[in-house]
């Protein structure tokens, strides 16, 4: 599980490791029912405290994204996410105003940023029908 904490980000290290985990899910990178770093592990790879670990895993479990099995770990929810589709849309909905707000600088019109999204999907559509 690749995580990146960043100490410049103003956004407290445990919601950062909620956010990530979120989209790892969202994205299918975590798949339901997989098992998710033991927390000193993770505290370990990440070179923060435990304790800020578990606070995101609570985080997690309370929203009913992750859940705990006494004596062998914490999974990912095997229900899925509650949030995986709201979750992708968050995460589509911030690229996508990142993306406008880019153009607009660039003074790239909304109907221009459009036809190329759809032009750029026509070819990856064409290279996944080629493999």
């Amino acid at each position: 599980m690749q995580i990146h904490i960043s100490t410049t980000d103003g956004l407290p290290i445990y919601l950062q490791i909620v956010n990530q985990v979120k989209y790892l899910i969202a994205s299918g990178r975590l798949e339901p029912g997989e098992e998710m770093p033991p927390i000193r592990v993770l505290a370990e790879q990440l070179v923060v405290n435990p304790n800020t670990v578990a606070r995101a895993y609570r985080e997690l479990e309370t929203a009913g994204i992750v859940e705990k099995r006494r004596t062998s770990g914490t999974y990912v929810s095997s229900t899925g996410s509650p949030l995986a589709r709201e979750e992708r849309l968050r995460i589509l909905t911030e690229r996508v105003d990142a993306l406008l707000a880019e153009a607009r600088q660039m003074d790239i019109s909304t109907e221009e940023v459009v036809a190329l999204v759809r032009s750029r999907e026509d070819v990856l559509l064409a290279s996944a029908r080629e493999d």
